[in-house]
């Protein structure tokens, strides 16, 4: 007898017709012989029309008032639902968040989840009834309603599931599984038949909206299969599981987020604490940043770019300016109208040539590449906002994503998964949403190669990694700062055994395009690995921070959603370690 956590979202529940269609699918599991909990979103529209109802009553009201009533949307669904499950003959109880059990912060309308109680739940299931939970909501310590922002439903379901130990969390939505790009902007976009947290974490933050990247989070800490599948067709969906049960690919998918804003504070004096100043204060105002690109310094200066939501670019800018005053730097610059594209694929790691073949694909279109930042899962690029649809294309073409793929997931979805027990689970809860940093590790074999002064066109990028391919280098970190003055400035790391055919390669190109090569033998990269790198604003800081404290320059950063790499000078290596391990208490 399996335990299995079903979440229909608003447009699998939109009208009557719909929510008896969704109950029959947990009626139909409950008549296999499994046990049933189904977390259900408002109806359709019903979160938006009652955010219209506040709106005609006061243009700003209170976040507490507005939890209040934002909650009234699940609580309608799970009644009809559990409505409907009677009425084909099952057992069914709807339970608000509160009666469930979660327990959150304070933070209305943004709430994280603290804890989770599965009393109550277990005596309803062990009855046999279907317990119908409402998604998105809990109450905080003082009984006050809140709820969990975006993605609240996701977050619900997979919370739910970790908790009982279910053996599988299904997501029924209006898309037939996660695909490759989004099939709006490219139909021919295929399915995928399973995915890694990790690149669903990539894609999720990315702006691929099938998953909310807080509820992979959660599946990732606590090991919950997830099965995204389609509430009106009978198809298979996409399973999501740890890596080791993912095929590997080169890559997965394409995403395009298109309401990026690029910030860049030119001339930072290049020494420790500069780049802690101005994350910190971005960490205070709460805002999240996302590719943070740190060029290699020249004559004792660097620039520092970052980008953020768009929505956040008036905010990040005015506290930026302040930040440069402080340092004595030479400018700010920014850019709104830019898209990024990203490709992730947990194969790239272990393939040569992934990021040649996907400059040479944006080359090829005239696309010009303003940023780069690699993990060892992803690499971004931004563009400009009127070429992101074109670029999606190119990348999705040159790594033949169009292609029908299939997966070996012999032993179904909940086969050898390696969960934690229920109890560990629950004895695991309290901050389940907080930063959960799992290793920070040093590699000390690499060496730094940087480009000078290249021109800002397309096609450099390309160049430059097509010889790199060509030579059969394995290249890991990739950095390319904004261009100022028309120049740009591109870095990569090679193990140090590679650097004199790295140097070689790099002045004939350099050569060519009138650029100039700098290079240091022997660097420290130090890499910060875990969930909610992104999604908690103050990481940058809590890196930066004690870096500065101890008097380490970085040399170069790059970031992801589940990793942070920086470059530090060799003889720094292993005091950094040091210090990260202790600032981000990993002993």
């Amino acid at each position: 007898m399996a335990l299995v956590v079903q979440k229909f979202g608003g447009t699998s529940v939109a009208d009557p017709q719909k929510i008896l269609a969704a109950a029959r699918k947990a009626v139909a599991r409950h008549a296999a012989g499994d046990r049933v909990v189904v977390v259900v979103s408002a109806m359709g529209h019903q979160t938006d029309h009652l955010v219209d109802l506040a709106r005609q009553i006061t243009p700003r009201p209170s976040a507490r008032e507005m939890d209040m009533l934002l909650s009234t949307g699940e609580q309608v669904s799970v009644a009809l639902f559990a409505m409907a499950t009677q009425s084909l003959g099952v057992e069914a109880v709807s339970l608000t968040g509160a009666q469930i059990g979660i327990r959150t912060d304070s933070t209305h309308t943004k709430a994280r989840i603290r804890s989770i109680s599965t009393d109550h739940t277990r005596k309803l299931l062990d009855s046999g009834a279907i317990v119908i939970a409402a998604g998105f909501q809990g109450i905080d310590q003082h009984g006050n309603i809140t709820t969990l922002g975006r993605g609240g439903s996701d977050t619900t379901a997979v919370a739910l599931a970790a908790v009982l130990g279910a053996d599988l969390c299904e997501i029924y939505t209006d898309v037939d599984g996660v695909y490759t790009t989004d099939p709006r902007v490219l139909p021919e976009a295929r399915r995928l038949p399973s995915i890694s947290y990790d690149e669903m974490l990539e894609l999720a933050s990315l702006g691929a909206g099938v998953m909310h990247p807080r509820s992979i989070e959660f599946a990732k800490k606590f090991g919950v299969p997830v099965l995204v599948r389609s509430s009106f067709r009978d198809v298979p969906g996409t399973l999501i599981v740890a890596a080791d049960r993912a095929t590997p690919r080169p890559a997965s998918g394409v995403a395009l987020a298109k309401d990026e804003a690029r910030i860049t504070i030119e001339g930072v004096p290049d020494q420790p604490g500069s780049s802690h100043a101005l994350f910190s204060r971005l960490a205070a105002s709460g805002i999240a940043v996302d590719m943070i690109v740190q060029n290699v310094g020249q004559h004792g200066r660097a620039d520092i770019s970052f980008t953020v939501p768009a929505d956040d670019r008036e905010q990040a800018l005015e506290l930026s300016a302040a930040v440069a005053r402080a340092l004595h730097a030479a400018a700010v610059s920014h850019d709104a109208d830019l898209a990024k594209v990203s490709v992730v694929g947990v194969g790239m790691a272990r393939e040569q040539g992934v990021a040649g073949r996907m400059f040479s694909a944006l080359a090829a279109e005239g696309i010009n590449v303003r940023m780069i930042t690699t993990s060892e899962i992803k690499i971004s690029v931004l563009v400009d906002k009127t070429d992101g649809p074109a670029a999606v294309r190119a990348v999705h073409r040159a790594f033949a994503l169009d292609r029908e793929t299939v997966d070996d997931l012999s032993g179904g979805p909940t086969a050898s998964l390696g969960r934690s027990s229920p109890l560990d689970v629950v004895n695991r809860l309290e901050g389940m949403e907080d930063l959960a940093i799992e290793d920070c590790i040093l590699d000390a074999s690499q060496a730094l190669v940087t480009f000078i002064d290249l021109p800002d066109t397309p096609g450099v990028a390309a160049d430059v990694f097509e010889e790199v391919g060509r030579a059969h280098l394995f290249v890991d970190m990739i950095v390319q700062s904004h261009p100022t003055g028309g120049r740009a400035e591109l870095s990569f790391t090679v193990p140090a055994a590679d650097r004199d055919r790295a140097t070689t390669v790099a002045r004939k190109i350099a050569a060519a395009r009138g650029g100039t090569v700098a290079d240091v033998p022997h660097v420290a990269k130090l890499s910060i690995t875990g969930v909610g790198i992104r999604s908690h604003a103050g990481v940058a800081d809590r890196l930066f921070k004690p870096l500065a404290d101890e008097g380490i320059n970085i040399d170069l950063v790059s970031t992801s959603e589940v990793r942070l790499n920086v470059v530090v000078a060799a003889d720094q290596g292993e005091r950094s370690l040091a210090v990260l391990r202790q600032a981000f208490g990993l002993g």
